[in-house]
């Protein structure tokens, strides 16, 4: 069996974010002076990697059988991994690692309703409608599909580690899970734009597909600005320390995609340092907020 290109399928590059959105909430846990449990801290590392693992191989398993991989051109940032359509067989295999990891997600959170009652039912019962609704509907809507993985990553993410630990909402943690929230919708529209022939010819209404590119660039632009905005109010309002305006320096990496964007449009891929900066600014901003708060 082709294990690697199995584990293909799960588009281990990007996983990395699911890690540093665990940590962002676990250290706004510690900035608030919550006793952290380090089992807990595990087993919410853990959920948010399955439950990372099922879209990504639910979404690899779907968009081979509508034919869109078929015509995606593959890139290091968009397109899918490229695994099934080099190895078909595959395809059930990766429906069948989608669905178990998808279950496997759904008993963690009945743990953390056990452990701390339904509060955390909310963020668990949404995160499992995105999984279940992204490829085959989500897709289909331009607004829901721009909001649906930075509200996984940034509020679900964020936000219910946050929880899991102190076992009670704060409006610090939204305000802060509003940071990685936008700045993945931006990864992932990005990612969109080398896409969209592909997506149109299967029925997809991505942003850039059903507004443009001058709106989508728009848009990029405004949620760019609105993340490392909330970090200054954030950090001038004292409510964060002085030291996370650490956070700010990926800003450059998003301002310079930014500008790729706007010269490149649909054809961004064909310069690849735009896109990987948009990745770097996605991964940087929350890891450095993460540990301007654990070392403040």
């Amino acid at each position: 069996m082709h294990r690697s290109k199995v584990i293909a399928t799960f588009r281990p590059p990007f996983l990395l974010l699911t890690p540093i959105c665990v940590a962002l909430g676990l250290a706004l846990a510690m900035f608030n002076a919550t006793e952290t449990d380090y089992l807990l801290v595990v087993v919410a590392l853990v959920g948010a990697l399955s439950a990372h693992i099922s879209v990504n191989t639910l979404n690899e398993y779907f968009d081979f059988k509508s034919g869109l991989d078929l015509q995606t051109t593959k890139t290091p940032f968009s397109g899918g991994s490229g695994a099934l359509p080099e190895h078909p067989e595959l395809a059930w295999l990766t429906l069948i690692i989608g669905l178990v990891t998808l279950l496997f997600t759904v008993l963690v959170g009945g743990y953390f309703i056990h452990r701390l009652g339904m509060i955390i039912f909310p963020i668990g019962l949404l995160g499992v409608m995105i999984i279940l609704t992204y490829t085959q509907w989500l897709n289909r809507n331009p607004v829901l599909c721009l909001l649906s993985a930075g509200l996984g990553f940034g509020f679900l993410m964020v936000v219910g580690t946050y929880v899991v630990l102190a076992g009670s909402y704060h409006n610090l943690a939204w305000w802060v899970a509003l940071v990685p929230f936008l700045l993945v919708n931006n990864l992932l529209l990005l990612n969109q734009y080398p896409d969209m022939q592909a997506d149109r010819a299967v029925g997809r209404r991505t942003f850039p597909i059903v507004f443009g590119i001058t709106a989508s660039n728009l848009v990029y632009a405004l949620f760019m600005v609105a993340a490392y905005g909330v970090v200054l109010v954030l950090v001038q309002q004292k409510l964060l320390p002085t030291f996370s305006l650490i956070a700010l320096i990926p800003a450059f990496l998003a301002l310079f995609s930014l500008a790729g964007a706007i010269k490149y449009g649909e054809d961004i891929a064909q310069v690849p340092k735009f896109m990987a900066a948009n990745v770097a600014a996605a991964l940087l901003t929350p890891l450095l907020l993460a540990v301007s708060l654990v070392i403040s």
